[in-house]
């Protein structure tokens, strides 16, 4: 199977991250992705201005045989599913990931840390709930895995939480039990690098080895078909709920 997309990296720009974005398209690019995008983190975890988000539009759409992608991602925030970009913003780019991060939603409850996932997902910009993975965060992988599947939205297996050296906590038990779950429910997953590098753009090894280990269907792995991506990643997620 060829891979043909990695929508989750990041650049300079975000503070923690160590690669231009020209670096990381040339990456892409070098690699023979079909879809880069850059998912630079909102601005409660980044302090990047929306400003950089809205003038997103100077991204060239084709870099050789790579189509850029302008992507967000953002931070929960609230049990109520609030984010740290406003609407304007959203509707400029082609596509957000939503996650937990310790330094903008302390862990709750498994009921609470349920909710914000759940009343994120009905956010109609929002097409990917990036690494579902962290054990530090419980919550019910069924409830959020039928919710996905209701609002038309995947979920993200992150290279970088499965690595060795990630700050996640028990990322690989974590997300093998969503994806039992994606499984009985036909939800789709998209691997994500989570770059932090240009080294790493496109690098979804560890995501292979867990997917592998749990016999994960092809035919669910978003990156691998694009009629998938063409379904959650570059049509508007209104086009597809009822």
């Amino acid at each position: 199977m060829i891979d043909l997309i990695d929508i989750h990296t990041h650049s300079l720009a975000c503070g923690h991250a160590y690669s231009t974005l020209q670096e990381n398209i040339e990456q892409a690019v070098k690699l023979g992705l079909k879809y880069y995008g850059l998912s630079e983190h909102a601005p409660a975890m980044s302090k990047i201005s929306p400003f950089f988000f809205l003038n997103s539009r100077v991204f060239p759409e084709m870099i050789e045989n790579t189509r850029i992608l302008k992507g967000v991602e953002l931070n929960i925030i609230s049990e109520n599913g609030e984010v740290d970009l406003d609407d304007t913003a959203l509707a400029r780019m082609d596509y957000a990931l939503a996650a937990l991060h310790l330094m903008c939603f302390s862990p709750q409850s498994k009921e609470i840390n349920t909710n914000a996932y759940v009343n994120t997902i009905k956010n109609p910009y929002i097409k990917v709930i990036a690494h579902p993975d962290d054990a530090r965060y419980l919550f019910d992988a069924e409830i959020l895995v039928k919710t996905a599947k209701e609002y038309h939205v995947a979920l993200e297996v992150n290279n970088s939480s499965l690595s060795p050296t990630a700050y996640r906590l028990n990322a690989k038990d974590t997300i093998s039990e969503v994806l039992s779950h994606c499984v009985k429910y036909q939800v789709p997953i998209i691997m994500g690098s989570d770059a932090h590098i240009a080294y790493d753009v496109g690098n979804h090894q560890n995501c292979l080895a867990v997917l592998n280990e749990v016999n994960f269907p092809t035919d669910l792995i978003i990156n691998y078909h694009q009629h998938l991506i063409e379904e959650y990643i570059l049509r508007p997620k209104t086009d597809f709920l009822k």
